[in-house]
Formats: C-alpha cells, sequence, structure tokens
C-alpha cells in the first residue's frame, strides 16, 4: 500500500495540480487502485497509478478550489480511511464502505442513477440494467443504464460490478492488464474477467474449481473468453 499526497499548486509525476485533492494507492488481487479524494470526501476510484487518475478528464477541474493545507499529514489523513477500507474489502473483513463520497463528477440523470445503486444494492447482492432503470425512476432504458455503469467514477465503492444483463455478465469498463514494462487500461475481455472475479469474491456467481479470493487474478491471453 502506498501513498501520494497533491497539495498544489505543485507537481506530481509530471502533473500540475491546482486542486485540493490527495491520491494514493495499493495493489489489490485484481490489480492496482488508485483513489482521489477531495476536501468533500471520495471522488474518484480508478485502475493504474496515481497519475493516470488525477488525468481523468474533469477531475482537478471538477474540483477547482485551491488546498486548504498544504501538510502532508493533513493530506495523507484522508486516503489513509479509503485505503485501508477498500484493503479490508479485498481481504474479506469488509462489506459495506463507510466513506463520504464526492458526486461532483456526476450529474443529472447519471448521478441519480449511481445514487440509487449506491443505497440499494450491496455486497453480495445483483440487479439487472433493467431492473436498476426502473428502480431509479430515471426513464432511462436498459442500454443507457450500461452505460451510466461504464462512466461511474467510483467503482468498487459504488458497485457497478453488481449490475448484470438479463442474459449474462454485461459488460465492465474496469480493470486493467500488466505487460512487462507496461501498464494500460483494460478492453472489454479484461473488463469482463475483473467483474467475473469481484462477481465470485462476493459469492454472486459460484467459484470455480480451485478459485483463490486472496490470488492475484491471472488473465492469461491463451484462454477463450466466455460469458
Amino acid at each position: 500500500m502506498s501513498w501520494y499526497v497533491v497539495v498544489g499548486p505543485g507537481e506530481h509525476t509530471g502533473l500540475v495540480i491546482e486542486a485540493d485533492i490527495a491520491v494514493g494507492s495499493l495493489d489489490t488481487q485484481v490489480g492496482r487502485l488508485s483513489v482521489a479524494v477531495s476536501d468533500v470526501g471520495l471522488i474518484a476510484v480508478g485502475w493504474g497509478e496515481p497519475a493516470g487518475l488525477l488525468a481523468r478528464p474533469g477531475l482537478v477541474s471538477g474540483v477547482g478550489q485551491p488546498p486548504r493545507s498544504t501538510d502532508p499529514t493533513e493530506q495523507l489523513a484522508r486516503t489513509r480511511p479509503v485505503l485501508r477500507q477498500l484493503a479490508e474489502y479485498f481481504a474479506g473483513t469488509r462489506r459495506e464502505f463507510d466513506l463520504v463520497l464526492d458526486w461532483r463528477l456526476t450529474t443529472g440523470v447519471t448521478q441519480s442513477v449511481l445514487r440509487t445503486l449506491h443505497d440499494t444494492v450491496g455486497f453480495g447482492q445483483a440487479i439487472t440494467y433493467g431492473r436498476l432503470a426502473a428502480r431509479s425512476g430515471s426513464g432511462v432504458p436498459a442500454r443507457g443504464i450500461g452505460a451510466i455503469m461504464g462512466a461511474n467514477p467510483l467503482p468498487i465503492v459504488v458497485g457497478c460490478h453488481r449490475v448484470l444483463a438479463a442474459t449474462g455478465l454485461g459488460g465492465y469498463s474496469g480493470g486493467h492488464r500488466e505487460t512487462p514494462g507496461e501498464r494500460r487500461p483494460g478492453s472489454s475481455r479484461y473488463g469482463l474477467e475483473t467483474k467475473r472475479w469481484l462477481l465470485t469474491f462476493e459469492e454472486i456467481l459460484p467459484p470455480t474449481l480451485g478459485w483463490d479470493p486472496a490470488a492475484r487474478l491471472d488473465l492469461d491471453d491463451s484462454r477463450p473468453l466466455s460469458g
């Protein structure tokens, strides 16, 4: 587990940041996750290194205000609870996140649907795109719900992996694959394998023979894509 601090204006891994955001990261069974925490709460979660998360369109401009404090200790105090709770989730000791969320990267119908998901579909539960559309009262068709899940800025914490198609797993934009010397965003194949792992971890799907919840997800290019 590691922490990084953004106390702009300043420089972090080559990025000039002028917003009040603290970022950190940790390794999990499904790859490295990075988090961004504003003065309001957790604002973004993503796969890969913190620099990649900070480059997400709209993140820095969505916060916009200068930092209240440039004290690294105070900044680190923001990320520690988030990283600790994520570590507990992946250790199998936490089923509900007790975190303040900053929803400023979402608006309108997107925010309404994601809030409905967050508030009503917890660990070990699943819902279809169509049922989530009806529950949210958004009037968005099932396909549109899928697009909203793909735009979720807070995966894992706002469990878009729990939203399924009526006849299968549906898609998942999270996850990434690593090759020697390279880390890049995952394609739908790798997203689907990550989604399958998360659903198995939460016992929504039955485990395959020999499945180990403590083992790192192995994305073997030689395996056929299924689901």
